[in-house]
């Protein structure tokens, strides 16, 4: 996927994002090292390269998490709204790329 895709599909989900503002939204965190974090919040902020979403915490309190709309893009962060994702992957599987591959023929220059 070249940059300008990138870049149009970024600016996509921020616009989508605009018109949830204040509303209720699960996300699910890949945090890597098999750390996947669930949390439910409010939508607060939505700004060029990120938005905030306030989660409720324990006692009353509430924390705010920042997320980039690239880590939407990449399938990172994958926000839902009662039970309906709010975005299908950008990104195909990695299976996918490989048998696309599988049924090209290769280039001369690979087989000398």
């Amino acid at each position: 996927m070249d940059l300008a895709k990138q870049a149009q599909i970024v600016d996509s989900i921020h616009d989508t994002l605009n018109d949830f503002v204040g509303q209720r939204l699960k996300v699910r965190a890949n945090m890597g090292r098999s750390k996947i974090v669930e949390n439910e919040g409010t939508l607060m902020q939505v700004h060029p390269q990120l938005f905030i979403l306030e989660m409720d915490r324990k006692r009353g309190r509430t924390a705010r998490q920042s997320y980039q709309y690239v880590d939407v893009l990449t399938g990172m962060v994958e926000l839902s709204q009662n039970g309906e994702p709010l975005f299908q992957p950008f990104v195909p599987e990695e299976n996918d790329v490989f048998s696309d591959m599988m049924d090209e023929p290769l280039e001369e220059s690979v087989l000398a």
